[in-house]
């Protein structure tokens, strides 16, 4: 499986222009070891491992050890992603790094990475766009690639949520884990090289109160007061948030199937955003996907917001559950809001 995964792709012709299509080359992700399960909550909320399981399908997360940092779980992932590709950070153009929490304010997680990687041709930056900084970060590189005649790319979703969560609050401590998922974009002759078929994106700046961590910008900068209300906690109104992430996530998958031509039963697999199994199962239900083709790691891994998709495809790879060939889609939502969804061969 190792040998087949590292086999270089033949017949590759370099990225020149808006024409070139670009493809997934490897896969990788990193989740901290720290198994933190739903029983360590029963003493901080009123809540139990049924409660938990029942209402969000999880039963354990992941989560960093005090000082350890979103580039510390970067860098492991897309140095796996860069050996399953059969590529050297030298060789990276351009790094994208789609997450809400990174080491600092500034510099961004991306410029961090591409230090530690030692990927000195590549430039790079952020994207901020909470669960779906993947996709997002996937599209932003994508794009470049084709316009800039990039040979690679490497894009990171990943997020530590475990410190900006209140262990005082039900309805978001029990939710969140953390992670990173990376994947290199190199050229494709094909769809039997693999090939992103297209990537639709939304937002609803209108429905920003749903889920938001208000403290820490430049409207409620760093103080005393901004750390004694609790503003540097993530706040969500959860019931509201179900009903736009069902319809949205619908909606974005919906428009890049019509968009291809394709119906769901020409899916091999569906990875949605694994934000709570309810969404997810109801959604699948709601495009006519079923269950044996969707992807789950909430179970064991939480939301970890944009390194959710990410880490869910690593693994599906490396498990030998997604080959080369296969037709993939992913639909993930979050704050903002921001939504969208992504089709491609692998």
């Amino acid at each position: 499986m190792r040998e087949y995964l590292q086999a270089p792709l033949l017949g590759l012709s370099k990225a020149h222009g808006s024409k070139a299509t670009v493809a997934i080359r490897g896969t990788g992700s990193y989740v901290p070891p720290r198994v933190v399960p739903n029983s360590f909550f029963e003493s901080l909320v009123d809540t139990s491992d049924e409660w938990i399981r029942s209402r969000t399908g999880i039963r354990e997360r992941r989560m960093v050890q005090p000082g350890q940092a979103l580039t510390d779980m970067a860098l492991p992932a897309a140095e796996r992603a860069l050996e399953m590709a059969g590529i050297e950070a030298s060789d990276l153009g351009l790094i994208v790094v789609g997450t809400v929490s990174a080491d600092m304010i500034t510099p961004s997680a991306a410029c961090i990475l591409q230090h530690r990687l030692g990927a000195k041709k590549a430039f790079a930056f952020d994207v901020n766009a909470a669960c779906p900084g993947f996709i997002y970060a996937l599209s932003v590189a994508r794009s470049l690639m084709r316009e800039n005649g990039l040979e690679y790319s490497l894009v990171v979703g990943g997020e530590v949520i475990s410190n900006r969560v209140d262990y005082g609050d039900r309805s978001t401590c029990v939710l969140f884990g953390d992670g990173a998922g990376a994947v290199v974009l190199g050229p494709s002759n094909g769809n039997g090289e693999g090939e992103i078929l297209s990537i639709h994106l939304h937002s609803d700046g209108s429905l920003w109160e749903l889920l938001q961590l208000p403290g820490g910008g430049s409207r409620n900068p760093p103080s005393q007061e901004m750390l004694d209300r609790g503003m540097h906690f993530l706040k969500m109104q959860g019931n509201e948030v179900f009903k736009h992430a069902v319809r949205s996530m619908v909606e974005a998958a919906q428009e890049a199937m019509e968009a291809n031509g394709i119906g769901p039963s020409e899916l091999d697999w569906f990875i949605p955003h694994q934000a709570n199994l309810r969404i997810m199962e109801l959604v699948a239900q709601k495009l006519e996907i079923p269950p044996e083709k969707v992807i789950v790691t909430v179970d064991k891994y939480g939301n970890t917001s944009a390194a959710s998709i990410p880490t869910a495809l690593d693994e599906a790879v490396r498990e030998g559950r997604i080959k080369r060939g296969d037709l993939i889609l992913v639909d993930s939502f979050g704050a903002g809001f921001t939504w969208g969804a992504a089709l491609f061969r692998f």
